[in-house]
């Protein structure tokens, strides 16, 4: 008989974004590096690490300031795949400003690469490659250029590079955006994965609904 039995529910995972004065100090300890649009990317729109390292110039216009979520780059146990976007169907984003400039910047520098590595670069379109033009690999970003911005920034390195999209979330929701457009930028399938997922790293939302009560029949 299995009536009785209560199956566990699967431990949330713990979320560990970075404060407004952590983001600032994280991205201008970037300035500068090979990945810095990659960060600032991850930090004002909330991308997956994998949505960032499949994205192609085809899906960028930084004439219109937008950007589209068309693939993630997914690891295998037979190499890099790509593979559609995790909710099944991809989306746009309006760039802010600074992302804009960062990709501006970034673009330039990757050019100048691929004259200095001409011959053995391989241009598959990419964004955010390795060094030879090739998809870069998730470990490797990690070890040798997020962990190292995390010393000079000062940070734990308990940070994970998908921190930064929690940032972006609990940044923006802090802010009052609306939940469903900040669900909307993360590509959460639905808004009950947006308010699970960070509603509790918001301390002063029980003030918030208590003052708004105390308002409206005051």
């Amino acid at each position: 008989m299995t009536e009785g039995i209560k199956v566990p529910k699967p431990k949330k995972k713990e979320i560990n974004p970075l404060s407004p004065d952590q983001a600032r100090a994280f991205l201008a300890a970037a300035r500068g590096d090979r990945f810095e649009a990659l960060y600032v990317l991850a930090v004002h729109c909330g991308l997956r690490e994998g949505e960032l390292l499949g994205l192609k110039w085809e899906d960028v216009d930084l004439d219109a300031g937008t950007l589209a979520v068309r693939r993630t780059l997914s690891e295998t146990r037979t190499g890099h795949r790509f593979e559609p976007p995790k909710n099944g169907k991809g989306r746009n984003i309006k760039l802010t400003a600074g992302a804009v400039e960062a990709m501006r910047r970034h673009r330039k520098r990757q050019l100048e690469k691929r004259i200095q590595f001409a011959g053995l670069y391989e241009d598959h379109g990419l964004v955010f490659p390795n060094q030879v033009g090739k998809t870069m690999n998730a470990k490797n970003l990690t070890a040798r250029s997020f962990k190292p911005l995390l010393d000079r920034a000062g940070l734990p390195r308990s940070v994970r590079v998908h921190d930064l999209r929690h940032t972006c979330a609990t940044v923006l929701l802090s802010k009052n955006v609306h939940p469903k457009f900040v669900q909307e930028l993360l590509g959460h399938a639905n808004i009950a994965i947006t308010l699970n997922t960070y509603s509790h790293v918001l301390p002063g939302m029980g003030d918030h609904t208590a003052a708004a009560m105390e308002q409206a029949l005051s």
